[in-house]
């Protein structure tokens, strides 16, 4: 599969255009487009820095994501479930029992972040890979972060940049979450990585899988 910068913008749905913004090239659909969202989805499996930079830490991420794409906005609803606790890193550390579970400090985040605005200078605001990524698009905006279902004792809000990337072969494969202040406090300032495993629309798209 040809990669793309997205799908949605590029080829195809064929109802967005750019326009440049001072936070860069957002994502403006002409009016009359279908509003309709794109959905994805998939998970997230990382670590969090070590306790000299996050307390408590390295940490293991587990959980899942989901983002709609409003095409007629040019807007986008990104949401993630973690579950979080101290790595196998703790029992060198001696802050782990590898006999006591409870010891792991295990929690729970869920993270809303609505009404983001959606760019294409992926380029420029996304990690690098040891793989090149060749296209995505990228959502960013004001994040609510809870901590065990309540505030979390960092704070809210906090900048939140998602980035959906795809290679040559699959055009969305991977996805990023990044925290400014005062999220980054316990997530830490570097990319959180997960996988996409599901993106459709007005029917079910083949940009997630490898076309044979």
């Amino acid at each position: 599969m040809k990669s793309k910068v997205s799908t949605w913008m590029a080829c195809g749905i064929g109802i967005l255009a750019s326009a440049v913004a001072l936070s860069g090239r957002t994502l403006v659909p002409p009016a009359g487009g279908d509003p309709s969202p794109r959905h994805f989805g998939g998970l997230i499996n990382d670590y969090s820095p070590s306790a000299a930079v996050v307390a408590g830490g390295p940490y293991e991420m587990r959980g899942k994501w989901s983002l709609d794409l409003n095409e007629h906005r040019g807007t986008a609803d990104f949401s993630a479930e973690l579950n979080m606790e101290t790595s196998d890193y703790g029992i060198l550390q001696g802050t782990v029992d590898k006999d006591n579970p409870a010891t792991r400090g295990a929690h729970t985040h869920h993270i809303s972040l609505t009404d983001a605005a959606v760019t294409d200078d992926w380029a420029a605001s996304c990690p690098k890979f040891s793989t090149p990524m060749t296209s995505g698009f990228v959502v960013s905006g004001p994040a609510v972060v809870t901590g065990n279902g309540s505030a979390p004792s960092f704070g809210n809000p906090s900048t939140l940049t998602v980035c959906v990337l795809g290679g040559t072969m699959v055009n969305y494969s991977n996805v990023t979450m990044t925290f400014s202040m005062p999220a980054a406090k316990h997530f830490g300032l570097q990319a959180i990585h997960g996988v996409v495993v599901k993106c459709d629309g007005h029917k079910e798209s083949r940009d997630c899988t490898v076309e044979q």
